[in-house]
């Protein structure tokens, strides 16, 4: 089966992107995208796992039968989880304490599922695997701009504690934009995450509708309907 890369980037990263057209794993999105780091680090995580776990369910597809397909798709999504799990035990222990139970619920995460028996189930490695990280891709940036947003609002700063994640490179990377900023708790809390993504969808649907009525209207062959026609043929 041909399949356009393009195509696939487009969906993944705005025409079909599962944070703000399929509205997906909207529990991790709201519950950590309280800061640009937390964001940035279940965004991370779920990419992994959405990209393996295409990959592996592609390379499986024509030896598993339906009646045990879900299944066996679960118990792969399950084990890359554990491994990103013990991977961010081992290399950012404090961000995956402040992330807990939100990293072993991307197994029930509804956006590689999804596409694991939409997509995966389907297409080659290659294409399965591309298809897989530009939807990740896709989930972590409406994560991140979430995070920063939210970040920004409640606390006037951007990129604080990214050590917890990059390491001792990132100790400094804090932007304080706001002297002296009381902060904003509504932001910060879980109505602001609501507040941040209804908003998100907004802007997008206006781009999309812009973007729609800037196209061209195709003349064909239909216009021509538009004229009536006698019952002698002659066309008014």
């Amino acid at each position: 089966m041909s399949v356009n890369y393009k195509e696939l980037t487009l969906n993944g990263l705005w025409k079909n992107n599962p944070g703000l057209v399929q509205l997906l794993g909207l529990c991790p999105l709201m519950g950590t995208s309280n800061s640009t780091v937390n964001a940035l680090g279940l965004g991370l995580a779920t990419l992994f796992v959405l990209a393996c776990s295409n990959a592996a369910v592609s390379l499986i597809r024509s030896a598993v039968t339906p009646a045990v397909r879900l299944p066996v798709f679960v118990m792969i999504i399950a084990a890359l989880t554990t491994c990103i799990e013990l991977l961010m035990q081992a290399y950012t222990y404090q961000l995956y304490m402040i992330l807990g139970v939100f990293i072993p619920l991307i197994t029930t995460n509804c956006i590689i599922l999804g596409r694991a028996e939409a997509f995966a189930a389907k297409n080659g490695v290659l294409a399965s695997a591309y298809d897989g990280f530009v939807m990740g891709a896709g989930f972590a940036l409406v994560l991140v701009v979430i995070g920063m947003t939210r970040e920004l609002l409640g606390t006037g700063m951007l990129f604080a504690n990214m050590h917890l994640l990059l390491g001792p490179i990132a100790a400094n990377w804090t932007w304080v934009l706001f002297d002296n900023y009381q902060g904003f708790l509504l932001a910060i809390l879980p109505p602001g995450a609501f507040l941040v993504m209804g908003l998100l969808i907004a802007l997008k649907n206006h781009i999309d509708a812009l973007i729609l009525a800037r196209k061209p209207v195709a003349i064909t062959a239909t216009a021509a309907a538009d004229r009536r026609v006698r019952v002698t043929g002659v066309v008014e």
